[in-house]
């Protein structure tokens, strides 16, 4: 009950800050971004902590930690989230993806030491990354606009409705006691941003306006039509099918969830 409460309290600040930020657009605002002035700010201010914090452990880890357990640690996150695709495709009624997924997690976790080796993968199981709100374009639910939330990162108005759902489907929220649970988060963030220093950098050499550049390659990521199902707000080819990877997202799995 405390953790929900501590969610309901992030989401109804998350509203107002949208609300707020909704009074300073204009008649000439990206009406895929209408939020950008407050979206911009936010951007600024997870860069100044990626900066600080985020950007010098993961470079930290890289440097001390063996290629061969860093790979473990993300094969084991991304085993946990197997578990969880799996569910959302049922909900998708993509019942093949969802076999595959399921097949996914219990090969890794019997035969690959809890998901460290990725077992399934070899066997050439496919991986079908899937979120709620992927679940939710699946029936229709529209992307909305995009949102940049605070240490999160880059979202849409629809996947930050299905925050909520999918914190409480990572199996790593039910690992007792609370400590274990927080270092568990930790290692996950870390791990994830270690995996994005090589596309950072090159974001940074790259783009003009590295706001505008993440924004459009996240929407047509997220924008694109989930496996059969219509997404109403996207004209994309309806038989392109889009991996739900968002690039140059920091996730900050602790934040929302942490225990105490």
């Amino acid at each position: 009950m405390k953790r929900r409460a501590v969610r309901a309290a992030w989401a109804g600040a998350l509203a107002v800050f949208v609300l707020l930020s909704g009074c300073a657009t204009g008649p000439s605002a990206n009406p895929r971004d209408p939020f950008e002035p407050f979206n911009r700010s936010v951007s600024k201010f997870n860069d100044a902590v990626d900066d600080a914090v985020l950007k010098p452990v993961a470079t930290a880890y890289v440097k001390v930690t063996p290629a061969v357990a860093r790979t473990g640690v993300s094969n084991f996150f991304g085993n946990l989230g197997d578990a969880w695709s799996a569910v959302n495709s049922v909900l998708q009624l993509h019942g093949q993806d969802a076999a595959e997924s399921a097949m996914r997690f219990s090969f890794n976790t019997v035969f690959g030491l809890g998901g460290l080796l990725d077992i399934a993968g070899e066997a050439g199981i496919p991986r079908h990354k899937e979120d709620f709100g992927r679940t939710l374009a699946r029936w229709g639910v529209p992307t909305g606009p995009y949102l940049v939330l605070p240490l999160l990162g880059p979202s849409t108005v629809r996947d930050t409705a299905a925050l909520p759902v999918d914190w409480q489907g990572n199996l790593i929220s039910r690992v007792n006691p609370a400590t274990d649970r927080n270092e568990l988060y930790l290692l996950q963030t870390v791990s994830t941003r270690a995996s994005l220093l090589r596309a950072s950098a090159l974001l940074d050499e790259a783009a003009l306006d590295k706001y505008s550049f993440t924004r459009d390659i996240f929407l047509q990521v997220r924008g694109g039509r989930i496996g059969s199902g219509p997404d109403a707000d996207t004209d994309q080819n309806p038989t392109q099918q889009n991996q739900n990877v968002p690039l140059f997202k920091w996730n900050f799995p602790s934040f929302p969830g942490l225990s105490r």
